[in-house]
């Protein structure tokens, strides 16, 4: 957890913009980033959390702390989505106008950053300067000590080079990006999450309630556990089967052997059945990817050795994910990825989604599409995720994706002070509620808060709720059992496309799985290449000693089909709201 006490005061409170005016001035010949700064703040990075005169301080900063890095040329990577687009294509032209440093931002698929910075660890080669990786790699990050903490940047050679507007306490993730020794490793930059999607006109039309009800005896409602979606998946592709003339479906899923496979499980279907322990952000000692750590040393994979990869919740996990793309979704997603389904939903012809990522919230809400009503509010809405029968409370419930601003050991500490100049500027509160409007991927309290979400709210389906709400922190990232993400993750979807074909059950498949993640596990123990709390492995025992003790591996439920449970989304609502207050 992060401990605001051992960061100076002044790094901590948004109200520390009024001391950067005190014996500030700009030094001679500022004149064009003082003006670049008037420009960008005037012109682009309105609406903000910061009057305008804030914003010029906070500008006129950066534009100091830069004097030395002026000139010289930063190269930065990002993946493809519409957040770093902004920061690419605007954010970087502006901090490069403000602070004299030519700031080149590259964006590239998210397969391919995690390739580049795997080439750096291991050859000590600069490729990028910094990098917005994915806080899934924080056990990576944390145990092979190729990472400078954001922590030692602060307080060490870029203490001097560290805004007193950064203000940590108001980012909503830093819990996602700080490991087992107390450090921040990395910088959010962008998050959303994965939640339900469903057509919220077609479930208040009375006609289909009283069908549902008749049926199955309970309301049609937002799902609150697995067996209501599966009623609802059923109920729309089985039974209502057209509106409108037009065929629709319950489910929407993808099943094409490819690595986003891999994401659809690791993203976080497990802990959505219940499979991992409770805690927050991450089960422990068992987290949501079935991997054991004791004494922050992982153990193993396997319920033989602890683990819950290949346990009675996880096999259930999986056959549910089978059933489902092959009974209520559309024939053809069995052959598509991640990407070639993203959009599906937004053609009008399905009902909900248990699996959607809140990064879609900008392409499912312009004019013209059959989910957008004509006044340019969404027909659908995002409520939280309905969890499987081994889940309880105190558990987390989905993933939550965060971008984070990394940087390595092996970029020369004058390029790492110049990008992490950069990085700070594309977080900065002058600029953060503008990319959050652009992106939609939150990454501050303050923003998320604003009056310019009140207003954007009833456009985003959800969205502003579901981050103003005390639900948000059941959402995480891949968390710190995880040894060496690359490695592991590229697993999964091998494994798991042999279930989606057919060629293998989801028990032979998952013993599979969770054998390779222990070898490699082993392999990781013997070579000794971790700096800190590398692999420890259990010795195998019977699988029963382990399905007896508390926790997970959980053992197998008589009735993995409970009643199904639903509450109408207004209701859902108000819940959030007399939590809140």
């Amino acid at each position: 957890m992060f401990n605001k006490k051992n960061y100076p005061r002044a790094l901590l409170l948004s109200t520390a913009v009024g001391v950067l005016g005190a014996g500030f001035s700009m030094h001679a010949g500022a004149d064009q980033y003082s003006d670049a700064a008037e420009k960008w703040v005037t012109n682009e990075f309105t609406p903000s959390t910061l009057s305008k005169e804030e914003q010029l301080e906070e500008m006129a900063w950066f534009t100091e702390a830069a004097k030395e890095f002026r000139g010289m040329d930063i190269n930065v990577v990002s993946e493809t989505i519409a957040t770093h687009e902004y920061e690419a294509n605007v954010l970087a032209k502006a901090f490069s106008e403000i602070t004299g440093i030519n700031l080149t931002h590259n964006l590239i698929q998210e397969g391919d950053v995690i390739e580049k910075l795997q080439t750096q660890m291991q050859s000590g080669r600069n490729i990028y300067d910094g990098y917005v990786n994915d806080s899934d790699l924080i056990g990576t990050h944390f145990r092979y000590g190729k990472v400078v903490p954001i922590t030692d940047i602060m307080e060490g050679s870029g203490k001097e080079y560290t805004s007193p507007t950064l203000d940590l306490d108001d980012f909503i993730g830093l819990d996602f990006t700080t490991a087992p020794d107390g450090k921040i490793y990395q910088l959010p930059d962008q998050q959303f999450a994965n939640l339900y999607w469903f057509r919220a006109d077609w479930f208040e039309r009375e006609d289909l309630k009283k069908q549902f009800k008749d049926l199955y005896g309970y309301e049609l409602g937002v799902p609150v556990n697995w067996s209501a979606y599966e009623d609802i998946a059923e109920f729309f592709s089985e039974h209502v089967k057209e509106i409108d003339g037009k065929r629709v479906y319950g489910h929407m899923d993808y099943g094409k052997k490819d690595p986003s496979l891999g994401w659809r499980f690791t993203d976080a279907w497990f802990s959505m059945a219940g499979a991992g322990d409770k805690g927050l952000p991450n089960g422990m000692p068992v987290d949501e990817w079935g991997i054991r750590v004791e004494d922050c040393h992982p153990v193993g994979s396997s319920v033989t050795r602890g683990g819950a990869v290949n346990g009675p919740a996880a096999v259930y996990a999986t056959q549910k994910y089978v059933d489902w793309l092959d009974k209520y979704a559309p024939p053809e997603a069995q052959g598509m990825t991640f990407s070639e389904a993203g959009p599906v939903p937004a053609q009008g012809n399905v009902a909900q989604q248990i699996f959607w990522y809140t990064a879609f919230t900008s392409s499912m809400t312009k004019d013209g599409l059959p989910v957008v009503n004509e006044d340019g509010t969404p027909k659908w809405r995002m409520a939280p995720s309905p969890h499987g029968p081994y889940w309880q409370e105190g558990m987390k419930l989905g993933y939550q994706d965060v971008g984070s601003w990394t940087f390595m050991e092996s970029t020369p500490e004058k390029r790492r002070l110049a990008a992490w100049l950069y990085a700070q500027f594309t977080t900065s509160k002058t600029v953060s509620l503008k990319k959050t409007l652009e992106g939609l991927t939150p990454i501050r309290e303050s923003d998320i808060n604003s009056e310019a979400m009140t207003e954007a709210a009833p456009k985003l389906g959800g969205l502003v709720e579901f981050y103003r709400s005390p639900a948000r922190v059941q959402w995480s990232p891949t968390g710190t059992n995880v040894p060496d993400y690359p490695k592991l993750a590229q697993l999964w979807w091998q494994y798991i496309s042999q279930v989606a074909s057919g060629e293998q059950t989801p028990q032979q498949a998952l013993d599979g799985l969770a054998e390779a993640q222990d070898n490699i596990m082993m392999r990781l123990e013997r070579a000794n290449v971790m700096a800190t709390c590398g692999p420890k492995l259990n010795e195998p025992r019977e699988a029963s000693y382990w399905l007896e003790q508390p926790g997970a591996p959980k053992p197998k439920l008589e009735n993995e089909k409970p009643q199904g449970e639903t509450v109408p989304y207004q209701e859902l609502l108000k819940s959030w709201e007399a939590a809140e207050s």
